[in-house]
């Protein structure tokens, strides 16, 4: 089964997920050939991606008002969001989503969450500054499609005095109050870079591209990717999508083109040549794609999922025992992803230790990222535990 890699938002509560390449010169337009394409089914309406619906201007008012005297308007902009008995947002990583939609749902993934906050922080003119902060990549997948997320964080200033809260430039670093629930080591705190909205709205737009190819809407994964590499030309993230995009569309020499820029670009970036060396390779260019292999040998000898798909054969072919070492050793690199505690639970079964079984089966559920996740791992554990009580 062919394997591709799009790098996007999928982990983390309260946080923009996307790995930010950042190219050194913007492409040439050629890299965009809308003529393969039908037109987008839906205009991509980018100044909406920010936009404060009046649910939430009206929420605002409701919560927050005109502030008092002393009292820190990022602290209550903080606690009216976050705090249990307050909005009561979920995280839910199935689509990234605008700010007045997580708004109206009371979901979103982190970088919807995100989004949101900003926008609402906007309102109350307190300027916002995100980070990419230095982490280890998060790997999940759908179907086929493979998505590497890296951390990105907010920071919200003071309230602004005739200046643009749009712009970080504003803001005093030394007395910024960070939004982020992820544990960071001081170390990868001190290592965060900078990022515009713009490259946070490019963001937004490659994670709905690689969510919009993944449910098989290829024509409109293309108009999104392209729209990411329009707003922000340096965000090389977007050509490695749009590459994808134009391969599952069977645009072979499209492809190459696209993933080529991206790899001149982070020449040791994996994602870029894992998809550079697949594109070969349906081409027919197996020596150049040989050259690449060899590299991403050196560079990445275990990549994300390769136990685990070791641990998939062995399912197949009822040898559990190596599918339960297989899915360990991938839940060694990986303690939280859900579908690794999911068919390590699968193999405890066949294996017939139901108490293992259970167990996983629950960190999975704890562990999922959607709703959809969340319901069917605790249809499946709730069968699980029916079965060890009618075997006790």
């Amino acid at each position: 089964m062919k394997a591709w890699s799009l790098i996007l938002c999928a982990a983390a509560f309260l946080s923009g997920c996307a790995s930010q390449q950042v190219a050194h010169v913007a492409p040439a337009q050629q890299l965009f050939h809308d003529q393969l394409f039908q037109p987008a089914a839906a205009p991509i309406d980018t100044a909406s991606v920010f936009a404060v619906s009046p649910a939430m201007h009206a929420y605002l008012q409701r919560e927050i008002g005109k502030p008092l005297p002393g009292r820190d308007v990022r602290r209550m902009l903080f606690e009216a969001l976050y705090r249990r008995d307050k909005l009561q947002l979920e995280y839910d990583a199935a689509i990234t989503r605008t700010a007045a939609d997580t708004f109206t749902e009371r979901a979103g993934n982190c970088l919807s969450l995100a989004i949101m906050t900003a926008a609402l922080a906007h309102e109350l003119d307190l300027p916002v500054l995100f980070q990419q902060v230095q982490m280890d990549e998060v790997w999940s997948r759908s179907g086929n499609l493979y998505f590497a997320s890296n951390h990105v964080n907010l920071s919200l200033g003071r309230p602004t005095s005739g200046q643009n809260p749009y712009l970080a430039t504003t803001m005093d670093m030394a007395n910024t109050l960070t939004v982020d629930f992820v544990p960071i080591s001081p170390k990868s705190r001190e290592a965060a870079r900078p990022l515009t909205e713009k490259t946070v709205l490019a963001m937004f737009l490659n994670n709905r591209a690689a969510e919009l190819l993944a449910v098989g809407q290829i024509d409109d994964a293309y108009w999104a990717a392209r729209k990411a590499a329009e707003v922000d030309p340096l965000f090389t993230n977007a050509y490695n999508t749009l590459g994808v995009v134009y391969q599952h569309h069977g645009n072979q020499a499209e492809a190459e083109q696209a993933l080529r820029y991206a790899m001149s670009q982070a020449p040791d970036n994996t994602i870029f040549l894992s998809n550079l060396a697949q594109t070969l390779e349906n081409a027919n260019k197996m020596d150049e794609a040989a050259v690449l292999r060899a590299r991403l040998a050196q560079l990445e000898p275990y990549p994300p999922f390769y136990f685990f798909n070791l641990g998939q054969e062995a399912m197949k072919l009822g040898d559990y025992g190596r599918a339960r070492a297989m899915f360990q050793r991938e839940l060694d690199r990986v303690p939280d992803y859900h579908e690794f505690h999911f068919w390590l639970a699968l193999a405890n079964y066949q294996l017939g230790n139901l108490r293992a079984a259970d167990l996983h089966m629950a960190q999975a559920m704890e562990n999922s990222t959607t709703r959809g996740d969340h319901d069917l791992y605790s249809a499946k554990l709730d069968r699980l535990r029916a079965y060890a009580a009618q075997v006790k």
